[in-house]
This record gives structure tokens, C-alpha cells and sequence, in this order.
């Protein structure tokens, strides 16, 4: 007997035997049971799902000798026959060939009238019904609104916008969703056991991955995997047959943009290449790998997910959904999905994969603007409002100041920009009279060295060569990572072997930068400093507590404004440290600098 393929070996034979389609089989059962029987049929839904199939067992349901009956015997003659597609009653017309107006009429319409010839039911099966052409729809359509008693349409497509209304109109409708992955790696299983192969669940997990919903496909790799590895097989023989990405090298590249390793980059683009696979096929991977790392932040119990992760990947995946924020997930899966976009019509493939990781990797760098600006804004006005109030400032009306002009998350209430000096800056508007103030001259401006959050650390304990030695090492190793987070922070100590940074809770995704290079700033500490340094992020009550600079007073309106002559201020704040890092980020200028 010639070899008969998987597909069709293991077909199912009752509605019970079809799978993921719960829906629909259950709706034609209930039907046949209570008699309610429509007398044309369309069954829509992507390949390999079970359309046909279905349609074959709804043929013999109806024309079973105990039938029509929800459960056929399988064994009478018109069920035997019409599994086997030699049942003379029950035609199965290819709508590809006989798309016509002219076959339609020969093979359907002229013989509709005629009795069948043993079985209860005349069975038109219209396979691929959207490829026929509007004047063969426009033949059937009587045909279908208004059949003899003893014919009944089955209709099956994969399109189910390209059928006319009018059709659609006069039949049923169901609609087939693709299958499971579970669904199909518990079936292939079942069919590895009548089989007698010896198959491991993830070899099965990664051929459901590769189905995509369609059980025939899977049915149909697993047979040319058989072929390939005889009765033992493992992922590595599925991955080699079908072309894909094992899951190891995927979590790899994942792994070198949570680490920062940019040279790691260019080694796993050439491991791709050399082993032959698609890139964009490996973006695709990237993509899902992805995908799966965000449903696993926001619902770490779905780590027990077999659509997520199987049993030998979920540790790692749940590891390195720990060390990603949401938004660097979202910004990778747009860089990805773009990257794939390119490499279409991209003459190297492997220089816009490579380009994709690294972006990836310095977006992950990038902070949200709002804290950006709320953290700018806090450096210095804020502080200084607390050390005005307890030297007793008053307005010229005797009472207190009015108090900071920033809203709630801290940002400034006007657009114009906040710069970050030792003290308060001065107003472009004329302010009330006030206690008498010193001359410029008077207490000359703190270094911009020394200003900001690293001088307010100093302050804070620790021995202040070493914490300054840090900083100054995490400054030329990542400069960025420095102006945009380190320099934020609040305060920074350095007591005996803690180094901690200290952010407002408003800053809460800078301490998130903070912790995921923990292991990259301890390294470097102890590399400075001769000894282990564990490090640590906090948030604390705000910027409030940070004090305000000693001798600090305020300074008068801006010159430039009123006589023309050159600002300091403005030039002071040019020179902090922050500023530069945001006007190298951002595409902006200084308008002006005032005084909130």
C-alpha cells in the first residue's frame, strides 16, 4: 500500500475529532440533532484549519444510514465512501478549475435536479468558492436561495470578503479561527505516539510556533521532520529541517542590549549570517521575543504560559523581562519591526540588523522629558525657596514670597527654559522691593563644577576623593549616562562600602537606569576606590531636602535686557552641566533665563 501523508492519515472522522473549533462543530451538531438544517453552508477561515474537513463530516452526518445524526457510524457504506471521496452523491468541486459560468452550469446546475442516487442528500462541496468568477455567483445564486429538498451547498474559503453579499446572504456563515499552539503540539504528540517517535515538548512547541495556527501545516513539517531524523527528534532537527531560529541565539542578542555590550553585537550578526538564516526572519523572532517579554512585565504570572515560554526557557525569560522597563520593550519593538521594514530592498541586511541592536541598545539610555525637565527645574529654585523663607525674605508688602511657579510633577508652569545654577537666578520683570541684597561682586558665583546634585552628595558624608573619583570614572566611561541620570540625582553618599543615589519619587525611572547598571557601576567603584562597593537607588522625599547653597544671594535683573550689556547669568547657565546635556539631546536654544 502506498504511503498515505500525516494530513490525511490522521483526518478527523467526527465533529468531536476536530480541533479548536469548538464553536462550530458544536452549533452543526446541535443542528442535525434538532433538525434544523440550513440548506447552504459557507465555511470561512485561514488554511489548514479544518474547512473541508468539517464539510466532509457534515456530508456524512447527513447521509449516514442512522442519520442525519450529530455523531455518523463511520462504518456504512455512504460513510466509508464519502471519507474516501468516491461517494457519487457527494460532489467536491475544485473552484480554481471550474471558475466559469460555463462549468458551473454543466457540473452543478444541470444535474441539481436530479435525485441522488442512494444516499439522502445531493452534497455540492465548493472548495476555494472565492475564485469564482461574479457570473458564476450570479448562476448559483437561485440555485442557492432555493435548492431542491434534497441538496444542500457546502461552500469553503479562505476569503471571505471576496464572496458576494448576495451569497453570504443566503447561507449560513462560520467562521474558523486559527489553532492553538497547545492545541497543536497536544495533537502532534498524540499522532508521535501512534507513530512510535520520540519527540521532546519543546521540539513539538517549536513546530506549533511554526504552524501558525494551521494544523495541516504542522501536520506537514512534522512529516518531513520524521523523514530527516527517523523516530528520535530533537530542536535542533526541527530547526534544521524548517529553517528556524532556536530561541537560545534570539535571547542572546536580547541579552547583549540588556548588558550593554556593543561589540557582542557584531559577533551575533555574524553567527546569524554564517548559519545561514534570514535576518529578517531573525527580526521576526526578535519581534515575538519581545512580544513576549512585555506580557511577562506586565503579567509575571503568564511566565507558566506555553504560548509564552517553554519549560526550558521560562527562568531566562523572566530574568530578562526584569531588566527592561516598558519603554525600552516598546521602543525595541519598533526598532525591530522598522529594521525588517528596511532590509527588504536593503542591499546588506546585516548592517541595518546590526544598526536596529544598537539603537535599541542607546534608546534604552533615554529619559522620559518630563523628568528630564522636572529634575532640571528641582536643582536649584525649589532648594533655595526653604533658605529665602528661614532668612525671613519678605515681598515689599511685608509678606512672604510668593512661592515657586512649578506645577505638581515639578516642571516649569512657563516654556521658558530653567537653568540649574548654585543659586537663584534673576528675574527678566521688574520684582517688588526686597531686603537689601549685596552686589554681585559681593559673593562671587560657585564654580559650575561644583554645582548641582554631586555637590550636594559631597556634603552628604563619604570620603570625597573616592565618591569623586567614582563619578568622575561613570562621567568618561558613559557620558551620557551621566548627564541624564547620574547628574540628576538628588544626592549621592559614599559611607564606608554603600554608594547610594538618591532621586524624588517623581524620578522613579531614573533609579530604574540606575539599578539596571548597578553591576556596571559596582565594577567600576571598586576598580576606583581599591575595595567592593555595593550600589543602590532610592527615592526620597524630594528635592526640598536638598539644602540650598551657603552664601548664595540674588543677584540683579538681567543686564543684558536692560542696558544691553553681556548676561552672566546666561552664561552661567550654559555652563551647567545638565543644560549642555539637554541641548545636546535636544534640538533647542536658550531663550531666556529668569527667575521663578
Amino acid at each position: 500500500m502506498t504511503y498515505q501523508v500525516m494530513a490525511r492519515k490522521y483526518r478527523p472522522q467526527t465533529f468531536g475529532d476536530v480541533v479548536g473549533q469548538r464553536g462550530v462543530t458544536q452549533t452543526l451538531r446541535n443542528a442535525l440533532a434538532r433538525e434544523r438544517l440550513a440548506q447552504a453552508f459557507v465555511f470561512a477561515g485561514p488554511r489548514g484549519v479544518g474547512k473541508t474537513t468539517t464539510a466532509r463530516i457534515l456530508a456524512r452526518a447527513l447521509n449516514c444510514i442512522e442519520g442525519p445524526t450529530p455523531e455518523p457510524c463511520g462504518t456504512c457504506d455512504a460513510c466509508r465512501e464519502i471519507a474516501e471521496g468516491r461517494d457519487i452523491d457527494v460532489l467536491e468541486i475544485d473552484a480554481a478549475t471550474h471558475t466559469q459560468v460555463e462549468n458551473v452550469r454543466e457540473v452543478i446546475i444541470a444535474g441539481l435536479a436530479m435525485a441522488p442516487v442512494r444516499n439522502r442528500y445531493k452534497v455540492y462541496i465548493i472548495d476555494e468558492v472565492h475564485q469564482l468568477s461574479g457570473h458564476s455567483f450570479n448562476a448559483l445564486l437561485k440555485s442557492i436561495e432555493e435548492p431542491p429538498p434534497h441538496a444542500v451547498f457546502m461552500m469553503a474559503t479562505t476569503e471571505l470578503g471576496k464572496i458576494p453579499d448576495t451569497i453570504l446572504s443566503r447561507s449560513q456563515v462560520y467562521e474558523f479561527r486559527t489553532i492553538g499552539r497547545q492545541a497543536i503540539a497536544d495533537q502532534l504528540a498524540k499522532i508521535a505516539a501512534a507513530e512510535s517517535i520520540a519527540i521532546s515538548a519543546e521540539a513539538l512547541g517549536v513546530i506549533a510556533r511554526a504552524a501558525d495556527g494551521s494544523m495541516r501545516d504542522a501536520q506537514s513539517a512534522f512529516d518531513q521532520i520524521i523523514a530527516f531524523a527517523g523516530e528520535t527528534i530533537g530542536v535542533d532537527d526541527v530547526a534544521a529541517v524548517l529553517g528556524l531560529i532556536g530561541r537560545e541565539p534570539v535571547l542572546d542578542a536580547i541579552a547583549a542590549v540588556a548588558d550593554e555590550t556593543p561589540g557582542l553585537v557584531f559577533d551575533l550578526a555574524g553567527r546569524f549570517v554564517e548559519a545561514g538564516y534570514d535576518l529578517r526572519a531573525v527580526c521576526r523572532e526578535l519581534v515575538r521575543a519581545v512580544r513576549d517579554l512585555m506580557a511577562l512585565s506586565i503579567d509575571p504570572e503568564r511566565v507558566n504560559d506555553p504560548e509564552i515560554a517553554g519549560d526550558g526557557e521560562r527562568d531566562r525569560l523572566a530574568a530578562l523581562a526584569a531588566r527592561f522597563s516598558r519603554e525600552d520593550l516598546l521602543r525595541g519593538f519598533d526598532v525591530i519591526v522598522r529594521a525588517e521594514l528596511e532590509m527588504r530592498g536593503a542591499a546588506q541586511p546585516r548592517f541595518h540588523f546590526e544598526m536596529a541592536l544598537l539603537r535599541w541598545m542607546h534608546l534604552r539610555n533615554l529619559v522620559p522629558l518630563t523628568e528630564l525637565l522636572a529634575g532640571t527645574s528641582r536643582l536649584t529654585p525649589t532648594a533655595a525657596v526653604p533658605a529665602r523663607a528661614s532668612a525671613g525674605e519678605t515681598s515689599g508688602t511685608g509678606t512672604p514670597a510668593a512661592p515657586d511657579k512649578t506645577t505638581a510633577a515639578g516642571a516649569p508652569a512657563s516654556a521658558t527654559l530653567l537653568a540649574p545654577a548654585a543659586g537663584p537666578l534673576p528675574s527678566a520683570e521688574p520684582a517688588a522691593p526686597a531686603a537689601p541684597q549685596a552686589p554681585p561682586s559681593a559673593t562671587p558665583p560657585a564654580p559650575a563644577a561644583s554645582a548641582g546634585p554631586t555637590r550636594a552628595a559631597g556634603r552628604a558624608g563619604g570620603t570625597e576623593d573616592e565618591k569623586a573619583a567614582v563619578l568622575a570614572g561613570i562621567k568618561k566611561a558613559k557620558r551620557f549616562f551621566y548627564g541624564t541620570v547620574v547628574a540628576q540625582a538628588q544626592r549621592i553618599t559614599l559611607r564606608d562600602d554603600r554608594l547610594e543615589f538618591t532621586f524624588t519619587p517623581a524620578q522613579r525611572t531614573l533609579a530604574r537606569q540606575v539599578e539596571q547598571h548597578r553591576t556596571w557601576i559596582e565594577t567600576l567603584a571598586a576598580q576606583e576606590v581599591g575595595r567592593p562597593v555595593a550600589v543602590t537607588a532610592t527615592t526620597g522625599p524630594g528635592a526640598a531636602e536638598a539644602p540650598a547653597t551657603a552664601g548664595t544671594v540674588d543677584r540683579p535683573p538681567n543686564t543684558e535686557d536692560a542696558g544691553g550689556e553681556a548676561d552672566p547669568w546666561r552664561e552661567r547657565a550654559m555652563k551647567d552641566s545638565v543644560i549642555k546635556t539637554m541641548l545636546d539631546v535636544l534640538p533647542a536654544e536658550i531663550d531666556s533665563v529668569e527667575k521663578l
